[in-house]
């Protein structure tokens, strides 16, 4: 199988009939799975594929960080993410800003969406035109994802516990800028908008287990508060 196309989907159901549209669509050696990080990890370094094809909703919001992380440990093979059903442009385009160079979408129209396929069987890149327009609005030059260190894993923890900044700061001694920063990093890298997102996305790609959650800072209060924190508070 070395040299041919790995399909990464989910849909095991529907692994046969994949295998055989991507052949008679002139994909070569074709395999599909639905084997995820280290099982992925050893299945590519076994059967060694020219060609990655992963489902953008593989890891959900976090297929562009993951295909990234992909990237990194196989530079010299060819990736590209495939959406058949509706994926938001503004996450699409982080796999064109995490080094992947292809991402078709069924959300363009059937013909342009065969145009990306044609375009990938002949080993040439291509981006859905949605992506690209999405990149070009943007003033600013948009950041790839960051790799999500040990020190962002203890903020991250801390944020999905329910922490706020300056009780971040006060556990991890840092300043609360540098919390800010860093929680920036991990937002934009799993390309979430808010804590809630965030512990999903952790979870799901198990970044964090359950078990990693520890909830209630020291000053922790439920609402109402006491009338002698009020007192306190007013004081101040």
């Amino acid at each position: 199988m070395s040299g041919g196309t790995l399909l990464v989907s989910r849909a095991v159901n529907n692994h046969a009939y994949y295998k055989k549209r991507l052949m008679a669509l002139g994909f070569s050696n074709v395999t599909v799975t639905a084997a995820e990080k280290n099982a992925l990890f050893l299945l590519i370094r076994e059967i060694k594929p020219k060609l990655i094809l992963m489902s953008a909703r593989f890891y959900q919001c976090c297929t562009p960080f993951l295909m990234g992380e992909l990237h990194k440990t196989f530079p010299k093979i060819s990736m590209a993410a495939i959406s058949l059903g509706e994926y938001p442009a503004d996450i699409a385009m982080y796999f064109v800003l995490n080094g992947i160079t292809s991402y078709i979408s069924s959300f363009d129209g059937v013909e342009q969406f065969y145009k990306g396929i044609n375009e990938v069987v002949k080993g040439n890149a291509y981006i859905s035109p949605e992506v690209v327009k999405r990149i070009e609005l943007r003033r600013t030059e948009i950041q790839p994802a960051t790799i999500i260190t040990e020190r962002l894993k203890q903020v991250l923890r801390l944020v999905c516990s329910g922490f706020k900044d300056n009780e971040i700061g006060d556990v991890l001694s840092i300043s609360r800028n540098t919390v800010l920063n860093q929680k920036t990093k991990i937002f934009t890298s799993l390309n979430v908008r808010s804590p809630l997102e965030l512990l999903r996305a952790a979870l799901t790609i198990q970044i964090l287990r359950l078990d990693e959650l520890y909830f209630y800072p020291k000053d922790y209060t439920v609402n109402p508060l006491p009338e002698e924190k009020i007192k306190g508070r007013r004081k101040k």
